[in-house]
């Protein structure tokens, strides 16, 4: 084979493999990589609305393909061919789409068929062979859950013996779901060498992706939503009980996560379950399921009602108990697009126990120069988890930021304080299901930290008339005493103003952290991630009218925080005029900038003033301005005030529908940056681990 192919074909060697949570993780790996993305399937069941992958990956990467470019056919399609004895012309029914696919894709990756027993279409040798006419490699999954090491490792002979029989060009062999006791001697038994012709990677069991959701028993019973809420039916079910007993009984049976199955006119179960989830006497459980057609009485559920957003999702199905509770017992976990818990838990699993970088030596020659927004939130994700820093969020007692830092949490990207009301935010975590038991909780009030930092804070303002007790009643606010975390370095850095404004967030930066040396002025960039590329623009959030040093450092410090996050800076310093065209106190400031920030930084590439439009189309760049290197491709805008500034970058994101992250702050000596009070939850996880990376480039200092 002279050219390695850079296109894979996962598929499970058997049924129950778990290929989905591998698949998932190679996406997340293509999409640092690759601008389009295609994802493929040979064969897919026929009456189903969509396919459960299909839909999965179409979501979280927006890929832009028809529904019908991303499947061979369905298997009502395929049984038809077999029948009549043209296995040739499936084949080649697949192929001709997944080539129409192929043509307009960087990568593709593909996804075997489903097993189905009895079916032979369903099986192995067929998958393999479809790899082939596909010219993909191979990626094999291997179930290992409640196998012995020993039959393990007799699958994974006869693995590779089919694999040899069916000449495949195997990229990398899976043992999913291992149970955590095994795994060490398994990976002993099966180290390899990266350049293997047979490289085997174990991935441990995680019961929490084997346990379905309420919404996947929502889906697989076709359940009528009686009470739901969006989050509540990503709450997973660990324990299923038919409540058919009295109350007094059935409470002793509640344990936490269970799924309570009781007919609908038990009136007495319903409100037991919801006073016991809002008791700290009883267990949580994970939802209710009412059987037999029946709803509550107009009473109860009157009463229900003015209860509020329930804690949790009430189903109803029309079969009775018994049947439903057999239903149940069949319903498989799922990975859906709305349960980001779910993803974070399966990608953190899979990039743990799984060398991607090895992978990615197997598969790519080199990297494309465009970036897409999936890319670089990739790229920033993974540099964050590669030095996990310590960010501390001051507020701790908001639901955007619990569900953010559960992400962040379960993805391994930092390490987190959460500051309010200890009591509250737990109470808060327990009510949302969220998997944040072990995070740090510090409640300023009672914190023995709020002397010692009383004290500093004593000391660094006392010349500013600021009195020992003023101090002490400050390191209350969840902004100062945050700050103080970072000044004392009891956390690398600081993401605040989801419900603050940000002269509440970085008040305290200015006067604790204060701005690195040579640095005149504290500012702002956001990255702006357009559909093919990443811009930086600068200052849109913090000086409304900079006089020219400041204009200069800002330009610094935005081509600094460019190359930080691999970002080649050319930067056009932008106004109404371009070259020496114009004149006018505006131009004048930034024809002045300009100069000082080539007498500070002679080896920065940057051009101004500037027009916009100069500075971004290379074919006006032609006219305007021929001989700049800036001009036409500029990476980095600086606006001459915050007006211009703030109104383009929201400009831009509103009508292009790029993703906007930031602000980022700049020029502190240690980083402290502010959220939007409307940003939305993968803002804050963007603006942490976009932060946790400032704190690695910054380092820690001694504090002053």
């Amino acid at each position: 084979m002279s050219q390695v192919s850079k296109n894979i074909y996962i598929t499970g060697a058997e049924q129950g493999s778990g290929k989905s949570v591998i698949m998932l993780a190679m996406m997340e790996m293509f999409s640092g990589f690759a601008q389009k993305i295609g994802f493929f399937r040979p064969i897919i069941h026929a009456g189903e609305e969509k396919d459960d992958l299909i839909e999965l990956v179409t979501y979280r990467y927006q890929l832009e393909w028809p529904y019908e470019s991303m499947y061979g056919c369905t298997d009502e399609e395929a049984r038809r061919l077999l029948a009549h004895d043209r296995y040739d012309d499936l084949i080649k029914l697949i192929l001709a789409k997944y080539r129409s696919l192929k043509i307009q894709s960087d990568h593709v990756i593909c996804v075997g068929s489903d097993y189905k027993s009895g079916e032979s279409i369903f099986e192995f040798d067929f998958n393999a062979d479809v790899a082939n006419n596909l010219d993909c490699l191979l990626m094999p999954i291997i179930q290992g859950g409640n196998r012995s090491n020993e039959q393990i490792i007799d699958a994974l002979a006869g693995l590779r013996h089919d694999i040899q029989e069916k000449n495949a060009v195997l990229l990398a062999t899976v043992i999913n779901s291992v149970p955590a006791a095994q795994v060490g001697e398994l990976r002993d038994q099966f180290g390899h060498d990266p350049q293997s012709n047979f490289p085997v990677y174990v991935v441990p069991s995680e019961p929490s992706l084997e346990k379905p959701s309420m919404g996947d028993i929502a889906r697989s019973l076709n359940a009528k939503f009686l009470s739901h809420d969006f989050e509540t039916l990503n709450l997973e079910v660990y324990n299923y009980k038919v409540a058919a007993m009295l109350v007094s009984d059935f409470l002793d049976y509640i344990e936490k996560g269970d799924l309570i199955i009781t007919p609908g006119d038990r009136s007495d179960i319903i409100l037991a379950c919801l006073m016991a989830y809002h008791s700290k006497s009883y267990p949580q459980i994970a939802g209710l399921l009412l059987t037999g057609e029946q709803e509550p009485a107009p009473q109860v559920q009157y009463l229900i009602e003015g209860l509020g957003a329930l804690p949790f999702a009430v189903l109803g199905v029309a079969t009775d108990t018994f049947t439903t509770a057999m239903n149940v017992t069949r319903v498989h976990a799922r990975l859906n697009s709305n349960n980001e818990r779910k993803i974070a838990t399966a990608l953190s699993l899979v990039e743990d126990n799984i060398n991607m970088q090895e992978l990615q030596q197997r598969l790519f020659t080199r990297k494309t120069p465009r970036v897409t927004p999936i890319m670089f939130e990739y790229e920033i994700l993974q540099r964050a988890k590669a030095n996990p820093q310590h960010i501390v969020l001051p507020e701790g007692e908001e639901e955007r930021i619990l569900r953010a830092a559960e992400i962040l949490f379960l993805r391994g990207a930092v390490k987190l304080t959460l500051l309010g009301n200890e009591e509250t935010i737990k109470q808060k975590i327990a009510a949302m299901a969220l998997q944040l038991e072990d995070i740090e909780i510090i409640d300023p009030m009672t914190s023995e930290l709020r002397q010692k930092f009383a004290e500093t804070y004593f000391e660094l303002r006392k010349h500013k008339g600021v009195h020992y007790e003023l101090a002490f009643d400050l390191m209350t606010d969840v902004s100062f005493f945050g700050t103080m975390m970072v000044h004392h370095n009891l956390a690398d850095g600081m993401v605040s103003g989801s419900i603050h404004t940000t002269q509440h967030t970085i008040r305290p930066a200015f006067e604790i952290i204060k701005t690195k040396p040579g640095t005149s002025i504290v500012s702002s960039v956001f990255f702006m991630c357009l559909e093919d590329r990443v811009l930086v623009y600068g200052d849109c959030a913090v000086n409304p009218n900079p006089n020219s040093r400041q204009l200069a450092d800002i330009a610094i410090s935005s081509a600094q925080t460019a190359s930080m996050f691999n970002i080649t800076p050319r930067v056009a310093m932008l106004s109404y005029s371009t070259g020496e065209s114009g004149k006018g106190e505006a131009v004048d400031k930034v024809r002045s900038a300009v100069e000082l920030a080539k007498r500070l930084k002679p080896e920065l590439k940057l051009e101004g003033p500037i027009q916009y439009d100069a500075a971004i189309d290379s074919r006006v760049a032609k006219t305007k301005m021929p001989d700049s290197e800036v001009a036409g491709q500029a990476n980095v805008f600086i606006f001459p005030d915050l007006n211009t500034g703030n109104n383009t970058y929201k400009a831009v994101q509103r009508s292009s529908g790029a993703i906007a992250i930031g602000p980022i702050l700049q020029g502190l000596n240690k980083p402290v940056n502010d959220l939007s009070r409307g940003c939305t939850v993968n803002d804050i996880v963007n603006t942490v681990v976009i932060t946790a990376i400032q704190a690695q480039e910054t380092g820690r200092k001694p504090a002053a």
